[in-house]
């Protein structure tokens, strides 16, 4: 996947949010891994937060983040899959102003291959609300590192061609 070395890297600010009825910031692997890898990167880690499966709760982090000014994209860990508590993608349909059923569709593919069938079972998603991207990730490690590692890494680098989230930002809010 080609980045464009005579594009400058524009850092942007990203929050984490793990969704979990009973991981702890000592248990927190999967937040852990993306906190590390977004500092890597070069970008601003905004805000780091655990918070239970409820979905009044997630929806309310998410919208003050959605208006802190500091804060450009919202990854979150947990909550994705079929149990009753599991409500993230919930939330974020009654936030959210757009789908980018891309990015879930995508992140299915890559964990196909490597979970298989499994990985029906993923509601993986991505939406825009209030000009700021939201990512919905499973919560184990190794998916969060997928997602970092084959989408989330490229498409939020100024300098990924031949297009990349980062260049719409400024756009985002267009009336």
């Amino acid at each position: 996947m080609p980045i464009d070395s005579t594009k400058e890297f524009k850092p942007i600010n990203i929050s984490v949010l793990t969704i979990s009825d009973t991981r702890t910031e000592a248990t927190d692997k999967s937040g852990q891994v993306l906190a590390k890898k977004i500092k890597e990167k070069g970008h601003g880690l905004s805000h780091k937060q655990i918070v239970k499966d409820n979905k009044d709760d997630i929806k309310k982090i998410l919208l003050e983040w959605c208006n802190d000014k500091n804060v450009d994209v919202i990854l979150t860990t947990g909550g994705t899959g079929l149990t009753g508590r599991d409500t993230t993608p919930e939330a974020l349909e009654e936030i959210k102003d757009k789908d980018i059923p891309g990015f879930g569709e995508l992140f299915r593919l890559i964990s196909y291959k490597k979970i298989g069938a499994s990985t029906i079972q993923s509601r993986a998603m991505a939406v825009l609300a209030k000009g700021t991207y939201i990512f919905a990730l499973p919560g184990s490690s190794g998916a969060v590192t997928d997602a970092w590692e084959d989408i989330l890494k490229f498409q939020l680098d100024s300098r990924f061609a031949p297009c990349n989230f980062i260049e719409l930002i400024p756009r985002l809010n267009e009336e």
